[in-house]
């Protein structure tokens, strides 16, 4: 039972940060649009994540420090502060759209419109942060939100032409034939986005540190990298299949988690929906936890204030007060009336814009030996990890251009 627990964190960051409100949309709305021939984009993104989080999480554990305070001795204040703005808005982004997802799953249960959800989300969210324990946390919100592996349990169900979803993934690697070039590589960059979102990676660091990870631990922190995130993009790849057998022939459009929904509907009826309603609720409230987190994680961590749910809110205040500001401001940002979809479909795709920023310095300091001693990166990781820089400065360039083309994939 305790080696199933341990990998509780690997679980959580994989739920609410693999398979959050960014990946419920942008991987159903890819899945309506251009069948399976992005999935290529999901397993990329998978296994970037995966060396991302193994060196933040080792680095971590070995050097005693979190991303933050990290970046900031090793790039300097003034380099490190706009590291941190850049990062911190990217994190506020996301947070408005991960209290939205909640309200969104919310209104699927209920019927009630989201702007009445919004403050009931934001004020569960800070309640729980205050008072629940992290390690019931973790399990708890990761443990909810494996209730989406019901979604790879419909892809059977829905007895699709599995010939027909082979040749797109193996023979198709191109845009479905409405659809255009440049639109079709604004949303890989966007699933590349969400598979890569940056909180996931200070969540990840700083839960280590939460956790009291040290050197023994890395075994661990493998197992919780190669279990969790692994599992989120097999949901991810799930979700996208589903909207491809059931949305895409009848050409509807997600522009709601309403018709994320549809393919369990139809597979399971009424209690499959109950089930995936759960699912969206425990991803998207544990994504929000987990942001929520990360923008007191951030500052704290740059100003070297108290931080941590390991100590009280009394002795790290600022710590608190922060995350108190930052779904504030989200609420404020969603009482606007702005569409959550659409904040979630740009969070992810300036995601992957702000992505340098923080894989840069973490890669750097995972090949020092003034932090890492003997637990440097070896040749194979460091083989993985500058290709995946090239990788993530390409996408982070072609972003904003393929933004404007394609009118954000309109």
């Amino acid at each position: 039972m305790k080696g199933i627990f341990a990998v509780a964190l690997g679980v959580l960051t994989a739920i609410g940060g693999f398979v959050d409100i960014g990946d419920l949309v942008t991987n159903s709305v890819v899945g309506s649009r251009f069948g399976l021939t992005l999935a290529w984009v999901v397993v990329v993104g998978v296994i970037g994540i995966c060396v991302f989080a193994q060196m933040s999480g080792r680095v971590a554990a070995v050097s005693g420090r979190a991303t933050f305070e990290i970046i900031r001795e090793r790039l300097g204040a003034r380099a490190a502060l706009a590291n941190l703005s850049a990062s911190f808005l990217i994190n506020l982004l996301t947070l408005t759209a991960e209290v939205g997802g909640i309200a969104l799953a919310l209104q699927l249960a209920s019927s009630i419109e989201p702007a009445l959800w919004f403050p009931v989300a934001a004020i569960a969210v800070w309640l729980v942060i205050w008072r629940v324990k992290f390690s019931i946390l973790e399990n708890v919100t990761g443990l909810l939100g494996l209730s989406l592996v019901i979604f790879a349990v419909a892809v059977f169900f829905l007895h699709p032409d599995w010939s027909a979803l082979a040749s797109q993934v193996a023979l198709q690697p191109s845009p479905h034939t409405d659809e255009q070039p440049a639109t079709y590589w604004y949303y890989a960059v966007a699933l590349f986005g969400a598979a890569m979102t940056p909180y996931e990676v200070f969540f990840f660091s700083s839960g280590a540190i939460e956790e009291k990870w040290k050197t023994k631990d890395l075994a661990q922190s493998r197992l919780n990298v190669l279990v969790g995130f692994p599992l989120g993009a097999i949901l991810s790849l799930a979700i996208a299949a589903c909207a491809a057998i059931v949305l895409l022939p009848k050409g509807i459009a997600v522009n709601s988690l309403f018709e994320t929904a549809l393919p369990i509907a139809q597979a399971f009826g009424k209690i499959g929906l109950i089930i995936v309603i759960l699912g969206f609720v425990a991803a998207t409230f544990g994504a929000a936890l987990e942001v929520t987190l990360s923008s007191g994680y951030t500052l704290a961590q740059f100003f070297g204030w108290p931080w941590g749910k390991f100590r009280r809110p009394a002795s790290a205040s600022r710590f608190h007060a922060v995350m108190i500001l930052s779904l504030v401001i989200g609420l404020g940002i969603l009482f606007t009336g702005v569409d959550p979809v659409q904040v979630t479909e740009i969070s992810v795709v300036f995601s992957a814009i702000a992505l340098p920023l923080t894989y840069l310095p973490i890669l750097v300091v995972a090949n020092d030996p003034k932090y890492m001693g003997k637990r440097v990166n070896g040749r194979v990781t460091n083989f993985f990890a500058l290709m995946y820089l090239a990788i993530i400065l390409v996408a982070s360039i072609a972003a904003i251009p393929l933004m404007i083309i394609t009118g954000a994939g309109a």
